[in-house]
Order: structure tokens, then C-alpha cells, then sequence
């Protein structure tokens, strides 16, 4: 049963755009630090049109897989989950979100595809269900809060909004203080801060960014043991607290352990950005015995078993 009027109606599901243009890569477009503002402000009035509400749904992070754009939403009433869901069955999201996004980067189309998912839900194949549809998305609790660049984005969109009831124009520099996108591995360049050392097995190490070639071997490594990792990683990592890991491990079942693994590492890095450091992931790693991993992962070669 969904909450009664006492409790208030929170439910999150993600949204899956991927452009059916070969030229236009959503992704490449919202990683760009000048076209960012533009996609994401047309994927904040799209939203706004299908539920009458500048903040009928609240957007807490924006995941770039190539080809494919993934928005996370969040719904605090149940009324506006239903307008979206109207919206996005009839076609009326696909349709304003293609006009906006045509308008905010200035092409002659945008086609778009649209997938919606909560959990282990695929919601396309029952949305004539709507009130199915909305028992998935209110199971979905939001496992993050907002992140702090969908904050500045939403300050650099009332801001231009602001200026343009002023002067009746926008302009692009107004959003030059906007910083750049948080990629899932974030570059070593001069948006980190300064490495600061931790200690393993008496050998002083930076402490870097977790880093792809580390990601591959994690999942690749760690076998069964990654939801006891996952766990010691939870401690200080909201992303992956319960039911995050148990849902995880659900949804890739089919996939098997290195994806599972892969996947729950990834919720780690997306999440916590320049926090996810790899001092965090050999300190989870040390408490559940897998020292050998940790050795691969400083690059120290041990041949022992780390399963």
C-alpha cells in the first residue's frame, strides 16, 4: 500500500534519453561545460510542462552513458508523478523536451528515444498501469540528495530567468561561473584538490581519484565479497545505504558478480565525486580481508588469491 495522507508521497525513477541522430550525442553535449546549461535547461521546462510546475519534479543527478543521458527524478506528491506519467505515456514529454532542447542549442531537430525505469522496473511496458506504475516509482526511494552541480544549475537557470524578465534577453555569459560537469572519474587536472597521503602495509600513498583501469579490476577481483565492500563503503556513503546494495544485486542478478560489483563501485563513484578516493576503497577493502586486491590496486603485483 502506498503511504496514507499522514506520510508524504516521495517515490524516484530514472529517465533514459539517447538521441536517434548519430550527430547529436546527449552525453558529449552535457559534458560540455558551454552546452550544459542548454540541455539542462530544456530538460527542466520539459519537465515543468508535463507537470504544470517549475518543481513538480526535482532532477538529482544527470548520468552520462554513452550514447544515453539518465536523469534521476525525484516526486515529493503523488498528483505530480501522475501528470508525468500522463505526459510521458501520450508523447507530450518527448514532444517538449525535443522543442526545448531544439531551441536551446539552436538545431532544426532533436530527435529523441525515451526509456523510464524504477528500479528493476521497466515502466514502458506497463504504463497503461498508471497506478502500478506509480506503487514502482514510490517503492524507489531517492538514494541521494541533490548534487551540488544540479544546485548550481538551478541557480545559473534562475538567474537567467531573472535577467531576462529584466531585459527581455539572455545572456551567455551570465552562466560563465558555472563549474564543469562532475565526470564519474574525475580527471586529474586542477578541479582536485591536492593528493593528500594514506598509509598501507607501511608505504605512504597519494590518494588519488579511483580511476577506470581500477573499476575493471575491482569488479573483476572481488568476486563475492563485493556487497561486504559495499557495505563498508555505505558507512560514509549515503548512496549505497539500504536497500541500495540489495537492489543492486537484484537487478544485475542475471549479469553476474563483475557487473554487480561494477555496478555497486560506480553508484560509489557517481555519488561521492571527488570523494571517492581509492583511500576509501583500499580502507573497505582491508576491513573484509581482500588485501591482495588492494595490493593490485596500488600496483604492488601480489600473486595471492584476493576471493
Amino acid at each position: 500500500k502506498m503511504a496514507g495522507s499522514s506520510s508524504p508521497w516521495i517515490g524516484s525513477a530514472y529517465l533514459f534519453l539517447q538521441s536517434t541522430c548519430k550527430t547529436i550525442v546527449l552525453p558529449s553535449l552535457y559534458e560540455s561545460s558551454q552546452k550544459k546549461p542548454s540541455v539542462f535547461r530544456a530538460l527542466k521546462l520539459a519537465l515543468a510542462d508535463c507537470t504544470g510546475s517549475m518543481n513538480g519534479v526535482d532532477m538529482l543527478k544527470v548520468h552520462c552513458s554513452h550514447p544515453q543521458l539518465i536523469v534521476q527524478l525525484k516526486f515529493c506528491k503523488r498528483e505530480n508523478c501522475r501528470r508525468f506519467l500522463q505526459s510521458y505515456r501520450e508523447g507530450a514529454l518527448q514532444k517538449a523536451l525535443q522543442s526545448h532542447l531544439q531551441l536551446s542549442l539552436a538545431m532544426t531537430t532533436v530527435p529523441l528515444e525515451m526509456e523510464l525505469k524504477a528500479g528493476s522496473e521497466h515502466l514502458d511496458n506497463m504504463l497503461k498501469d498508471e497506478d502500478r506504475c506509480l506503487e514502482c516509482i514510490y517503492r524507489e526511494k531517492p538514494d541521494r540528495l541533490r548534487d551540488e552541480e544540479i544546485t548550481e544549475l538551478e541557480e545559473c537557470l534562475k538567474s537567467l530567468t531573472l535577467h531576462q524578465s529584466i531585459n527581455n534577453s539572455v545572456a551567455v555569459k551570465d552562466c560563465a561561473p558555472l563549474k564543469s560537469l562532475s565526470l564519474p572519474y574525475p580527471s586529474q587536472g586542477s578541479s582536485l584538490p591536492p593528493p593528500v597521503s594514506f598509509i598501507f602495509q607501511g608505504q605512504q600513498f597519494d590518494n588519488r581519484a579511483i580511476t577506470p583501469d581500477d573499476h575493471q579490476k575491482f569488479a573483476k577481483l572481488v568476486s563475492k565479497k563485493w556487497k561486504q565492500v559495499g557495505r563498508s563503503l555505505q558507512k560514509s556513503c549515503r548512496a549505497l545505504r539500504d536497500p541500495a546494495i540489495d537492489n543492486l544485486a537484484l537487478e544485475y542478478d542475471r549479469e553476474g558478480l563483475y557487473e554487480q560489483a561494477y555496478q555497486m563501485l560506480l553508484r560509489f563513484i557517481q555519488s561521492e565525486g571527488k570523494k571517492a578516493t581509492i583511500a576509501r576503497l583500499i580502507t573497505a577493502l582491508e576491513e573484509n580481508g581482500l588485501i591482495s586486491l588492494a595490493e593490485e590496486l596500488l600496483g604492488l603485483h601480489s600473486n595471492e588469491d584476493c576471493s
